[in-house]
């Protein structure tokens, strides 16, 4: 993540108060659960990506503000929902993440009384149910924060497919809010493994577009050190078997993305 000056023009003509921001692909089986915690923002916001199935149904039930459409990758979609926003603050929430009446709360007073531009939240990773305290960020399939609240204009997203860089301007908050949003993040293992497959792919495009993608000696380093930062550093060896899985599977990501980089014939289609 990247920061720099805020220039105060980028809300000109933005009316006060905060959008709650949702980015859906064929979310219909949470959808739901997502924006019945979302009534406490000034409006919700649903950027409908190819959507296919009930998504705007239930987006419109909450009485969202919708925009549809197709974009090739996750950045792009990001940062059309974030001009589409109309308020002065953003949250911007998946729709596999629950926002707690009590993060809520803290949201609004942080926005009341804010001294900085860019707040980062703490993020509960759950895994079937399970919550997992251990082993995300730095590299693994999940983060432990993000920074989910800012003032319109300031945040925008990078255009890699796998994992896009984020790049904040304006002053951003040392410490992160006290309340954590609950992210559904894996329903079980296979949906573990389903991830490391499809974020494989994304990353091995941009290896082949960015001609970066180096030598096998390298990507089973990455493995190595990968693993190590998450078992270990991150610990979640404390998570027990599925610790385990979580700091395999992340260590897995960079070499399998190189090996398909290699082997398999990546035409540039859409993200979803």
């Amino acid at each position: 993540m990247n920061s720099g000056n805020w220039n105060a023009t980028a809300n000109a003509g933005v009316s006060p108060g905060i959008s709650a921001l949702v980015i859906v692909h064929n979310e219909e089986l949470i959808l739901d659960e997502c924006l019945k915690r979302l009534d406490w923002a000034d409006e919700i916001c649903v950027v409908l990506d190819k959507c296919t199935d009930r998504s705007k149904e239930i987006a419109l039930s909450y009485n969202a503000r919708i925009l549809e459409g197709s974009w090739e990758k996750d950045g792009s979609r990001h940062d059309v929902g974030f001009d589409f926003c109309r308020t002065e603050w953003i949250f911007e929430v998946d729709s596999d993440e629950w926002i707690t009446g009590e993060l809520a709360k803290e949201v609004r007073a942080t926005i009341n009384a804010a001294e900085y531009d860019v707040y980062d939240v703490k993020v509960d990773n759950y895994v079937g149910g399970r919550h997992i305290v251990h082993g995300w960020g730095g590299g693994a399939l999940g983060k432990d924060s993000c920074n989910a609240l800012f003032r319109k204009g300031l945040k925008r997203w990078g255009p890699q497919r796998a994992h896009p860089h984020i790049t904040v301007a304006g002053t951003v908050c040392p410490e992160c809010l006290k309340n954590p949003i609950i992210h559904n993040i894996f329903a079980d293992i296979s949906a573990i493994i389903r991830c490391v497959d499809r974020y494989s792919t994304y990353r091995a495009k941009d290896l082949v577009r960015n001609n970066e993608v180096g030598s096998l000696a390298n990507a089973a380093r990455k493995f190595l050190s990968r693993f190590w930062k998450i078992y270990v550093k991150r610990r979640a060896w404390k998570e027990k078997e599925l610790g385990f899985v979580l700091a395999f599977c992340a260590g897995l990501y960079p070499l399998i993305s190189h090996i398909k980089a290699i082997y398999e014939d990546l035409p540039p289609e859409e993200f979803r």
